[in-house]
């Protein structure tokens, strides 16, 4: 099971990564096309959305493999699962059902890194 939670860290690192950034480093109407739900947001809003996708992914693998501070991981995959829930939330709200599968599927796999650092396989 530790071999399986790290690839899902590894996994959901990657894809986080690559979300923040695209929301830190790309303008508002380049983000539209792919992301509609950034016209109810603000710049600065999305900004600090995709910096929380960073930081989380960075949380996910660095702190567990320096064994510095190893009770971020966890920390991480939870504050990840909440961002997703958040994200679940808003495309209900917007009434738009095909864009639940990917939040719903890295909710989950977050909050398995959650439940699985935090309790089992813990360090």
């Amino acid at each position: 099971m530790n071999v399986f939670l790290w690839i899902v860290q590894i996994f959901l690192a990657v894809i986080f990564v690559m979300s923040g950034l695209v929301k830190i480093l790309q303008s508002r109407d380049k983000l539209v096309p792919k992301y509609p739900w950034v016209q109810d947001f603000s710049p600065a809003s999305v900004r600090s959305i995709g910096m929380l996708e960073l930081l989380g992914a960075i949380g996910l693998v660095v702190p567990a493999a320096t064994g510095i501070a190893p009770v971020l991981t966890p920390v991480a995959g939870t504050g990840l699962a909440i961002t997703m829930a958040g994200a679940l939330a808003l495309h209900i709200r917007r009434r738009e059902p095909s864009g639940l599968l990917v939040p719903g599927l890295l909710f989950v796999l977050a909050a398995l890194v959650a439940w699985g650092r935090f309790g089992p396989y813990g360090w």
